[in-house]
């Protein structure tokens, strides 16, 4: 399957998990697309001081990877500075929290792989 940046279905999310601000979301493929395994895989653009609330994962593991920009993770109360080509990965209970810093956008690939 091949599938269009134009093709891919938008979302805007207002205080997605009680963050600030919106977050766009680019559905890459959609859930029952992808078969069993994963949830999301979605690209992701927070603008400047734009944030995903602090939240778990449980029975599940979300990765992202940082395409542009920079970002504040708070890795289930570790909190680091992220750029390009950084990757995260949360899962087995534990939670997280991103925030766009700085004057750009973070752009991001956002995966949810659930356990089986």
């Amino acid at each position: 399957m091949i599938r269009k940046p134009d093709e891919m279905e938008q979302e805007v999310r207002e205080r997605m998990r009680g963050g600030n601000g919106v977050v766009e979301i680019s559905h890459i493929f959609r859930q029952d697309e992808l078969g069993g395994g994963a949830r999301l895989f979605a690209r992701l653009r927070l603008p400047a001081g734009a944030s995903i609330g602090f939240h778990r994962h449980e029975g599940e593991a979300e990765v992202f990877y940082i395409l542009s920009g920079r970002g504040l993770v708070d890795d289930d109360g570790t909190k680091r500075e992220v750029t390009a080509g950084d990757a995260v990965l949360t899962g087995g209970g534990a939670g997280h929290a991103i925030e766009a810093l700085g004057d750009e956008p973070l752009e991001m690939v956002a995966v949810i792989l659930t356990y089986r």
